[in-house]
């Protein structure tokens, strides 16, 4: 079904959108029990993080993950990777890296060159809390095909994480359900169809600098 919905102003405004819902749904789950861990995907999770950090009564964090992208076309994911700890989950889409024609080789070199900037990004933002046992809120601005966001519940899974929660103010219908098959909850407000970028779904998406990260990370400590 098409979406006649307004689009957000800004990610601020889906985040205080997306924290109601979240809110919502963790009372009819066990996750309610305990404080959980919000983990914000840096960078355009991280605004939209906050206000769902404030009404949990918790600090936001982050989840490191970069996009595995195709050779000559880096916005197409073949997959990605995530980092907590001093552990790296990667998840592959394998019919697309063999639809693209990939070799191993190529393949562990895109590998490779995103392991190191997902490591200088971690130095950077900040390494992720403990989750084990620990109800975790995984925090982006959008899903289009979840790539970047299976990696992340895939990290936290393998972190021990307790329960595990997809909280997106926008999403594709199918990466929401193909991400309510691993995660336990899926949290996603608006799912348009047809959807074509998240983009399209805000007013203002500008691309976030690490210093505007940086400083909305501090503000909220």
């Amino acid at each position: 079904m098409a979406s006649h919905q307004r689009p957000y102003a800004d990610r601020r405004v889906a985040g205080e959108v997306l924290a109601d819902a979240v809110v919502r749904s963790l009372d009819d789950h066990h996750a309610a029990a305990s404080k959980p861990l919000v983990l914000a995907l840096p960078r355009g999770g991280v605004p939209v993080s906050l206000p769902v950090a404030q009404r949990l009564g918790v600090p936001p964090a982050v989840l490191v993950v970069r996009k595995l992208g195709a050779p000559g076309h880096p916005e197409l994911a073949v997959g990605a990777i995530a980092a907590v700890g001093d552990h790296v989950e990667q998840v592959l889409n394998s019919e697309w890296v063999s639809g693209l024609g990939m070799t191993p080789a190529r393949l562990a070199e895109i590998i490779e060159d995103e392991t190191a900037e997902l490591w200088a990004r971690v130095a950077r933002f900040g390494a992720t809390p403990p989750v084990r046992d620990r109800p975790v809120i995984v925090v982006d601005d959008g899903l289009a095909t979840g790539a970047t966001m299976r990696a992340a519940v895939a990290a936290v899974r393998s972190a021990g994480a307790a329960f595990v929660v997809v909280a997106v103010p926008v999403g594709a219908v199918a990466a929401c359900r193909d991400l309510s098959q691993t995660a336990d909850l899926v949290v996603c407000p608006r799912r348009p169809d047809p959807f074509r970028a998240v983009g399209e779904h805000y007013r203002d998406f500008h691309q976030l600098a690490d210093a505007e990260v940086l400083a909305l990370l501090k503000r909220s400590a």
